[in-house]
């Protein structure tokens, strides 16, 4: 099963000779305490603009054989961009491709990433995937390591983490790893890669979650592959963002068109409750539509993976019509 995993993975993304595919638990946030043993040499710089990529920031400030990170902080609804950095101080950029938070997608594609990739080598561009992979296209030539958790777009459970790793990527591993730098063996990239290549974990992780995932990547690579996985995304997400532009009690949460995300929808609501409508829209077994409950906004946050049929997100609008009437 892993093993039919790993061969999905390689050809829904297009990765090419050299790329691993490297499999553990904990999901991304236990990839990021990997990463903070096995992947970043010193220094990282990050962009945060939502709860996740601020929880990835506070892991490697807390590392206390990594020097402080570089923070580029961009308002929730908004998200900054990469400054180019000299390479001998700044070894990881670590961006974020769809924020789950607040519903805001950085599109990985140049000049976007220039900045990244003036770095190169020895510099690495990291990304945390985890509700974008499989729904949002990018081209693995711009990234180093494209990393996530499968319960967003792959429709699994969580408590698993995918690392795709460039061959810059897993020589960064292995290099790390022969400095006798200290790394507990369940947070070792260097241990899950060695156990990846031959289709193992190193530590048992849930069956279920890899036949649920494996299931939706065969079903993506049936469909067309990527480009059709993440049509169907934009399809649903188009419909939520379309029904909202035509109500005067509902609008987008992210105001520039370009930043909102084709994964995650946020919606805000004015004059009616968010929290009586996802109430009643669970009370008829509509379930999963409450808004961030960090954000604190009046605001329902709606799920637009590939699995959900688009016709479902057109369906949703109507109901939520229904129910603000009569509220």
């Amino acid at each position: 099963m892993v093993g039919r995993l790993r061969a999905a993975m390689t050809e829904l993304f297009g990765l090419s000779d050299g790329w691993e595919v490297v499999l553990g638990n904990g999901g991304s946030t236990g990839f990021w305490d990997a990463a903070a043993f096995s992947l970043i040499e010193r220094r990282t710089q990050h962009l945060t603009f939502g709860e996740f990529s601020e929880k990835f920031s506070a892991v490697t400030a807390s590392a206390p054989h990594l020097d402080d990170p570089v923070v580029i902080t961009a308002p929730y609804g908004s998200h900054p961009v990469p400054a180019a950095a000299d390479p001998a101080e700044v070894d990881v950029y670590a961006l974020t491709h769809n924020e789950t938070s607040t519903g805001v997608a950085m599109p990985l594609t140049q000049p976007q990433l220039d900045p990244c990739r003036q770095g190169v080598p020895p510099a690495l561009v990291m990304v945390d995937a985890t509700s974008a992979a499989g729904a949002m296209t990018w081209d693995p030539r711009d990234v180093d390591c494209y990393y996530f958790a499968p319960q967003k777009a792959f429709a699994a459970d969580g408590g698993l983490f995918i690392a795709l790793c460039s061959p810059a990527a897993i020589e960064r591993i292995e290099r790390i790893d022969a400095s006798g730098r200290y790394k507990p063996a369940t947070l070792d990239l260097a241990i899950a890669a060695r156990n990846s290549r031959q289709d193992q974990t190193y530590n048992t992780p849930a069956l279920a979650t890899i036949l649920l995932t494996l299931e939706t990547a065969e079903w993506m690579l049936d469909g067309g592959g990527l480009g059709w996985a993440a049509s169907r995304s934009a399809a649903s997400s188009g419909a939520v963002y379309g029904w909202a532009a035509e109500r005067d009690f509902a609008a987008p949460f992210v105001a520039d068109e370009a930043m909102r995300s084709p994964v995650v929808c946020t919606i805000d609501f004015e004059g009616a409750s968010a929290d009586d409508i996802a109430a009643a829209l669970r009370a008829n077994d509509i379930i999963d539509t409450e808004g961030y409950r960090k954000l604190g906004r009046n605001q329902l946050r709606i799920a637009a993976f590939p699995a959900i049929d688009p016709a479902d997100a057109e369906a949703l609008t109507a109901c939520i019509d229904y129910i603000v009437e009569r509220l």
